[in-house]
């Protein structure tokens, strides 16, 4: 299980960093669209992509394929996305309006069915990401990702210090 983990994690790196790659190739002719017109932000995201672009040191070859997979599979992700952003807002009716718990489990029952074939889709494009990596850069992501792991569990298994008495 924990295998399977680490490589969904190694490949969401790999599409993470596939964007960044493919964001830089564009051309700047256009200022980039604000957070609320692209319809979510990058901020420190966009950074963090182009660590791992510098990171792994991406060949401008790599880069070209790359940007060549995202944009062939922009076409199957565009509708999934728009879908799950679709029932989003069809949940948010239910919530700030008459609540009828049989359409929300019917959303919620379909918008399961959406994000199972929007994680297969991510996780294949991910895959072709991750193969367009060297052996060497595999691995370095692979023992970044581990390192960041390792973080993550020691963080979640810290007691947190104890509030103080009022």
């Amino acid at each position: 299980m924990k295998s399977i983990r680490f490589r969904f994690l190694v490949a969401a790196l790999a599409v993470t960093l596939c964007a960044a790659i493919a964001k830089s190739q564009t051309a700047d002719t256009t200022p980039p669209p604000s957070a609320h017109e692209h319809g979510h932000g990058f901020g420190m995201e966009g950074h963090k992509l182009e660590f791992y672009a510098k990171y792994l040191n991406i060949t401008d070859a790599q880069r070209t394929q790359m940007k060549d997979v995202l944009h062939q599979e922009h076409a199957t992700m565009k509708p999934l996305m728009q879908q799950m952003h679709a029932m989003e807002q069809q949940l948010k009716q239910y919530e700030e309006g008459t609540y009828d718990e049989a359409k929300v489990q019917a959303v919620v029952a379909q918008q399961a069915q959406n994000l199972v074939q929007l994680k297969v889709q991510e996780t294949r494009i991910h895959n072709e990401l991750f193969q367009l990596l060297t052996p060497d850069q595999q691995a370095k992501l692979k023992e970044l990702e581990a390192n960041r792991e390792a973080r993550m569990q020691n963080h979640m298994h810290s007691t947190p210090a104890s509030a103080p008495q009022q």
